[in-house]
């Protein structure tokens, strides 16, 4: 680390498996170097665990079969969805979670709207 980064509050990234469907690591929003892997069987399955939580930011999706990743995509109820990639985003896109995972969207135009307090004042003269 530079000498100015040396005294920072670092985190090992962190792999878990093997936890119950109900764990805190599981079902809350972890800002954080880390990740629940968990084994599914169909991709029904795997859709329904990932919209079974209260939170929808982002998801990601790796696999050698784009229309399979495409399909998968389309039903994952969150903001942005990686397939085969991560944090990889156009700017002029629009960017924000879905569920308990913020309002609005920011990115491009639309942080326009994000970040505007909209008025309307009628007037009858």
């Amino acid at each position: 680390m530079p000498a100015e980064l040396a005294g920072g509050a670092w985190v090992q990234p962190t792999i878990w498996t093997g936890l119950a469907d109900d764990s805190a690591v599981v079902t809350d929003e972890i800002f954080g170097p880390c990740v629940h892997l968990c084994p599914f069987d169909s991709e029904e399955e795997a859709i329904e665990l990932a919209n079974s939580l209260p939170y929808g930011l982002a998801s990601a999706i790796w696999s050698e079969n784009i229309t399979r990743a495409h399909r998968v995509a389309g039903q994952i109820e969150a903001g942005i969805i990686w397939v085969n990639s991560w944090f990889l985003r156009d700017l002029r896109t629009p960017f924000g979670g879905s569920k308990q995972s913020g309002i609005g969207r920011e990115g491009g135009v639309h942080s326009l709207e994000f970040y505007t307090e909209m008025k309307n004042i009628c007037v009858k003269l």
